[in-house]
């Protein structure tokens, strides 16, 4: 950064006390390396495979943690099914001759079945601590990570995805690892613990009584599986996305509500999402039916089973082969079997939803960023600010024809360039690849004779301060939203900001001052309020590269005038290309640029084009002065 543009404001720069700046890394960057251009869509997986393998990679960054709560669980879990066969010793010990050793029996029966209960509620109760405590690191990273990647993927993502959807997506997702966590480690987990406990000590007593155990399960776990992830999932899936939509239409008709006001357009809104909302409810409906239909299917399995069970435990007591207490031990650990066993099906069927529900969240981590960090990108320095287009070649995905073919322009350090054109000849497009916003075909694009694409995006568009047609503030504070630029910025310096930018005076007048929330993309300020507080977050900023999209035509002239006066102030110092709608705020520039169709026409200062009588500068001069001239005489 020069001299003559840090003069603007103090040198000084403390950042505020307690706070450290610093840039969070997400866990896996090497996805980044990998990232394939933008508009490619993500990889379509089965299911279930990517939300567990998603789930899985969250599970390994906490092994002690996951593994500690399985232990307890699996512990937890074999003193239930301990407790039947104990309960069987002691009717056996009731039912014979009343003497000491029967009573000893009975007694040692009792204590060791209290016992084993005791220890089961001790361990299953720091299990549950545990998962409480891996669910809450799980969601933090989840939400950390999806929030991580979405703020990084490319602008043409942004613009076609509904942000209500997308916190939809991520905040359903967030809740659904709980159900998943919960179901796997706590129910899923412990019930095939004991079903093959279970099995295996039914077997070593009566090998036909566990072989018939285990194939019931299995035919149990097999039908419900095949139900819940082939039946119930598919339909769960398309309910979901039209909740996503819903949540999308709810966000979009709120955040445009003053476009609804102004057309009187409530009852069209509510018929829209009125129509969103019946395809959910019909699509939801299918899924539930086919959820209680799995459910009854699973009911009639259990049925079948302990028909199954109980009907050879009397074989086996007719037969003198099991004594009464045997019988006993069976029942009551058919009992513990139907419990886990009708439990597993609604804990799949819970396991389906959590899976149906981070499908999308999912989806999300495997989109292409769009525009990524090279695995070899480092910071750039800039400190002179040229720049140089060198035979760049550019299109848009889905357009076979470059807006840019072999496209070469130079604009020299301090220089302030104009940039005019119709309507889609190529200047935003311009500003948005020296922001590397999107990546191009061929060429290079060159700052300081540093290319772009071999720098980190952060550190490029950290030096490149952007004043929009339409500025955007975050739902904070004014100081917030002008230190944005410079975090750790002291008030005297942010004050002096607004004052160069004409800002300081609306807001001193204001009830909190700085202090004042701006609403929801500064809804609260007019139109030139909210111009001359961006234009203070540049001047804070005090970048080497300043970008205007130029927008006083809205204004009115004493908003103008100011922000005019401000922007002179503010393109001092600095390399300032500005995007032209009025050609009157570019007279006073040093190049002006004439787009048309992705190439440059014609060039030169304001006295240079306009003694052009066929070019494009001064047929769009004579139109605009022409207009002006016409509204005043009306």
């Amino acid at each position: 950064m020069t001299d003559n543009h840090a003069t603007h404001l103090p040198t000084t720069q403390p950042q505020a006390a307690g706070i450290v700046h610093h840039q969070s890394t997400p866990p896996h960057r090497d996805e980044i390396a990998g990232a394939k251009a933008s508009g490619a869509k993500p990889r379509r997986r089965n299911a279930f495979a990517a939300v567990f393998g998603f789930s899985a990679r969250y599970w390994a960054r906490q092994k002690p943690l996951f593994g500690g709560v399985l232990v307890l669980a699996t512990a937890a879990t074999l003193m239930d099914v301990l407790i039947p066969l104990y309960s069987g010793r002691l009717i056996d010990a009731v039912t014979g001759v009343r003497n000491d050793a029967t009573f000893d029996a009975a007694v040692l029966a009792l204590i060791s079945m209290i016992a084993l209960g005791v220890s089961a509620v001790c361990l299953r109760h720091v299990a549950y601590l545990g998962v409480v405590r891996l669910t809450l690191r799980i969601m933090s990273a989840m939400a950390l990570d999806s929030f991580w990647r979405v703020q990084r993927f490319a602008t043409d993502w942004h613009a076609n995805t509904f942000a209500g959807s997308t916190v939809r997506k991520v905040t359903r997702g967030m809740w659904a690892i709980d159900t998943l966590n919960d179901n796997m480690l706590l129910a899923l987990w412990p019930a095939c613990v004991v079903l093959l406990g279970s099995t295996v000590l039914l077997g070593w007593h009566w090998p036909l009584m566990g072989v018939a155990v285990l194939v019931g399960a299995i035919l149990y776990i097999a039908l419900t599986l095949f139900l819940t992830v082939g039946y119930v999932g598919p339909a769960a899936s398309l309910s979901n996305q039209w909740d996503t939509r819903t949540g999308g239409a709810l966000a979009d008709a709120i955040s445009c509500n003053a476009v609804v006001k102004s057309f009187g357009a409530e009852g069209r809104e509510d018929a829209l999402l009125a129509r969103i909302v019946a395809k959910w409810q019909r699509r939801t409906t299918r899924t539930w039916n086919r959820a209680t239909i799995n459910g009854s299917a699973q009911a009639v399995m259990l049925l079948a089973l302990r028909a199954l069970i109980i009907g050879m435990a009397i074989w086996l007591w007719w037969r003198g082969r099991a004594t009464t207490g045997e019988v006993a031990y069976v029942l009551t650990t058919y009992l513990v079997i139907q419990g886990y066993l009708y439990d597993i099906g609604s804990y799949i069927r819970d396991v389906q939803r959590a899976v149906n529900d981070m499908e999308e969240l999912v989806a999300i981590h495997d989109t292409p960023f769009g525009v990524a960090d090279r695995p070899e990108a480092k910071p750039i320095v800039i400190d002179k600010g040229e720049i140089v287009f060198d035979r760049v070649t550019f299109h848009y995905g889905g357009h076979a024809t470059p807006l840019y073919q072999d496209f070469s322009v130079t604009i020299r350090p301090g220089e302030k360039v104009g940039l005019v054109g119709l309507s889609g000849s190529g200047k935003t497009t311009f500003v948005k690849l020296i922001q590397r916003l999107h990546d191009i075909g061929a060429g290079e694009i060159r700052i300081d004779g540093q290319n772009v694409a071999n720098c980190r995006q952060a550190s490029l568009r950290s030096q490149i301060a952007l004043v929009q047609q339409e500025p955007i503030l975050f739902h904070r504070s004014l100081a917030e939203n002008i230190a944005y630029g410079r975090p750790g910025a002291t008030m005297a310096e942010i004050e002096a900001a607004a004052r160069l930018a004409n800002a300081h005076d609306f807001i001193a007048r204001l009830p909190k001052g700085y202090q004042t929330l701006v609403g929801e993309r500064g809804v609260k300020l007019s139109g030139g309020e909210r111009q001359r507080v961006a234009l203070a977050r540049a001047f804070l900023a005090d970048a080497p590269i300043l970008i205007l999209d130029e927008a006083t035509s809205s204004l009115d002239s004493e908003s103008e005038a100011l922000i005019q006066e401000a922007t002179a102030r503010l393109i001092e110092g600095r390399t300032a290309i500005v995007i032209a709608h009025r050609l009157s705020t570019v007279r006073a520039l040093e190049r002006i640029l004439i787009f048309d169709q992705g190439r440059i026409v014609e060039e030169g200062d304001h006295a240079t084009l306009i003694e052009k009588p066929d070019g494009i500068y001064r047929r769009l001069f004579d139109r605009q002065v022409l207009g002006l001239v016409d509204s005043e005489a009306a």
